[in-house]
């Protein structure tokens, strides 16, 4: 089986891409015979990164139209990771209004924690901290995103907080926040999203299978696939294993190549 499209990465334009490169994002694309990719930097628009921005969208989007004369047996798709988009409901419209972008993700990186603003990654780093309950704070923010009206199509990285859990925690079990991630997915099913499997540059898959078949039960229709690359070496990254779980959980590829895999 050929591998979907990367829909999920992340080039120069991003301001934790000093690795990154569109065109040799491109180039590994078509090593690998992918039928597409997509290019969502970041749009941000909370500081909790001493060198974080929001993607400058025009010189991106100049960019993407570079490749496509450049790369024209690949299909290149423009998009944008939208962080916390509900709570910068206008800086929001104003990236989306300043151009086409094929593949819009919602995610959440950060919550309110005592006063603060704080990336999921900052969370093992407070003391003390109930990382259950940040948790099930963080999958609330999730489900305000997707009640939050903001025009996105797929939601990425719903576990967000798993890749950073402290080795000295009880360990993260998907079972012990169902409630919380079944009104997630219902969410996102009724207002039509799709699910995004998340591979994480090739380290472990967000969600794991057991949320894949908690979307199909809900009602979700379709997946997509993200590597969430930083590197052009990472595009793609994890896609065989990820390919072979979310036909498990009861989901199958289109005939064409760059569609979404549909229950």
């Amino acid at each position: 089986m050929s591998l979907p499209p990367d829909l999920h990465v992340h080039t120069e334009w991003s301001y934790d891409g000093p690795r990154g490169s569109m065109e040799r994002s491109c180039e590994r694309a078509l090593e690998l015979g992918l039928p597409a990719i997509a290019f969502t930097d970041h749009a941000d628009f909370v500081k909790v990164h001493a060198d974080q921005y929001c993607v400058d969208i025009l010189g991106y989007l100049d960019s993407i139209e570079r490749c496509r004369a450049k790369y024209t047996d690949l299909r290149i798709l423009s998009g944008v990771e939208l962080g916390e988009p509900h709570w910068f409901p206008e800086e929001t419209a104003a990236v989306l209004a300043a151009g086409p972008l094929d593949n819009v993700l919602g995610s959440v990186h950060c919550i309110r924690l005592d006063g603060d603003v704080v990336d999921a990654s900052q969370l093992r780093d407070r003391e003390g901290l109930d990382f259950a309950a940040a948790t099930r704070q963080y999958l609330g923010e999730v489900l305000a995103m997707i009640d939050g009206g903001q025009p996105f199509e797929a939601l990425a990285h719903l576990d967000y907080p798993k890749r950073y859990w402290p080795e000295g925690a009880p360990p993260y079990v998907e079972r012990d926040y169902e409630a919380e991630i079944r009104a997630v997915l219902h969410a996102a099913a009724r207002t039509g999203r799709v699910l995004e499997v998340n591979t994480t540059r090739g380290d472990r898959l967000c969600p794991d299978l057991t949320v894949v078949r908690w979307w199909r039960e809900v009602g979700g229709q379709a997946v997509q696939y993200g590597s969430d690359a930083h590197d052009p070496d990472k595009v793609a990254a994890g896609f065989r294993v990820a390919t072979q779980m979310v036909e498990a959980a009861g989901f199958k590829p289109a005939r064409d190549p760059v569609a979404l895999w549909r229950r």
